[in-house]
């Protein structure tokens, strides 16, 4: 288990993670700039929290009030870098015996090498060098590199942000898999909230240098808590709401009211409602639209509407819908079920 309660000022940047992990993948959702990498730093050991503790299994990384601090190549972490930090001049198994320039024992060196490159499908390119592999196999590389080790934690910092669209999907198939197979916790970073949703049991959602939620991924979605947890998952039509009764709520700015499946807090702030479910033979929630604009995506058209009684000089909500769904023309009714309103609630309300 990973247990991280620490805080770190940076000039106005002000670090508050407070985290608990088991085995499995937790990831760390949130946009650039929120404290996500600062946080696996902290963890590894290159850079230290003004205050708190990190315990791993039972063993303090880091106490500010008892003076602990243990180095990095003492903390039994591996860290993969965004740019996987390669060495160009070695070829595949240097690269990999890297990882283990403490041990002496050679014989022990080639037993590990060989279970990692068996591990990680690297067999026969020992001896290429790292420039003629994909980037898909310098990731294998880099990842076998850390591996070695026997890491007690993984660290994985945007892992799959340098490569393209088609390969990181591939390689997230095939590093979840891998990850499965080591059997160790692994605490992954991103802004990517689709690579976070396939690769994660857990999640951690992150703003401005704090925790806003952190539980399972499919919850985490279905309900995110707050505006900026909505936003950082993806929802497109938020607006200002407030309690009416216990499951029902009025948003005036759109000119409805919205029955909710879940009890409805005192602290109520906003509701969300993704852009994916609306839906023309919907009952619930169901309300006169007026369509205002179209846009047309691969497989989808986003269409952009308003509420018969909405605020003109509010925003346009969005409605996806696969092409292959779409009626032809916009229908003059949209509801909404509701279990797909979303609830959100003030920071401090938690």
């Amino acid at each position: 288990m990973l247990e991280v309660k620490i805080e770190k000022k940076v000039d106005s940047f002000h670090l508050k993670v407070d985290l608990q992990t088991k085995e499995g993948i937790t990831g760390i959702l949130g946009p650039s700039g929120c404290g996500k990498s600062m946080t696996l730093r902290c963890i590894a050991g290159i850079e230290t929290p003004d205050t708190g503790r990190i315990v791993l299994d039972g063993v303090t990384l880091f106490d500010s009030e008892k003076k602990i601090n243990l180095p990095p190549q003492k903390r039994k972490v591996g860290y993969l870098f965004q740019n996987y930090a390669l060495f160009p001049n070695m070829n595949v198994e240097k690269n990999i015996l890297c990882g283990l320039h403490h041990l002496k024992d050679k014989a022990e060196k080639q037993k590990r090498l060989q279970e990692v490159a068996e591990l990680l499908q690297l067999k026969g390119m020992e001896k290429q060098k790292v420039q003629q592999l994909s980037g898909g196999q310098q990731q294998r590389v880099a990842l076998a590199r850390i591996l070695v080790n026997q890491p007690k934690l993984l660290l994985l910092d945007e892992p799959f942000s340098a490569l393209d669209a088609h390969l990181s999907s591939k390689l997230q198939i095939e590093v979840k898999a891998l990850l499965r197979e080591y059997a160790r916790p692994v605490l992954m970073v991103t802004h990517n909230r689709n690579e976070g949703y396939h690769m994660c049991e857990q999640m951690a959602l992150m703003g401005e240098g704090k925790i806003l939620t952190h539980k399972g991924t499919k919850e985490v979605f279905a309900s995110p808590e707050t505006i900026t947890g909505a936003l950082i998952t993806g929802c497109k039509n938020i607006a200002a709401a407030k309690k009416c009764s216990d499951y029902e709520v009025e948003v005036p700015e759109w000119g409805i009211r919205l029955e909710t499946k879940e009890a409805v807090r005192e602290d109520l702030q906003a509701i969300g409602i993704r852009a994916h479910y609306f839906g023309p033979k919907v009952k619930s929630n169901r309300y006169s639209v007026q369509q205002t604009g179209m846009m047309e995506e691969p497989f989808e058209w986003i269409i952009q509407f308003k509420y018969v009684d909405q605020n003109p000089q509010s925003k346009d909500l969005w409605w996806r819908i696969p092409k292959d769904r779409f009626p032809g023309e916009m229908p003059e009714e949209l509801g909404i079920s509701p279990v797909n309103v979303l609830c959100l609630y003030s920071e401090a309300g938690k």
